[in-house]
């Protein structure tokens, strides 16, 4: 379930204008516990399903990559926010059964 977070929180931090891998990482909560070493896999998934682009360019004379979210990433988003309320009732079962097992 941890992926689909990370997939909509990556998505998120490029939605509003391009970003960079580290830049990434630094935007999305530490609680998720993103790494760039988990970050690269999951940006190649997203950039292969279409989700974000990529382009490279040079900064400070080293070569930086940038993403930015296309239109199947903003659906991507709205598909994550559709199914929020089942993740909360979810949630709440689970918080409710082991609060009454105690």
């Amino acid at each position: 379930m941890k992926r689909g977070f990370l997939e909509a929180c990556v998505l998120a931090a490029v939605s509003g204008e391009e970003s960079y891998g580290y830049q990434i990482v630094k935007d999305v909560p530490a609680s998720m516990g993103l790494t760039e070493s988990t970050l690269y896999p999951l940006l190649k998934r997203l950039e292969k399903a279409g989700c974000i682009t990529a382009r490279s360019a040079e900064h400070n004379g080293r070569l930086r990559r940038y993403y930015r979210i296309t239109d199947t990433g903003h659906e991507r988003i709205a598909e994550f926010l559709a199914e929020w309320p089942s993740v909360q009732e979810i949630y709440s079962y689970v918080k409710g059964a082991h609060h009454d097992a105690r």
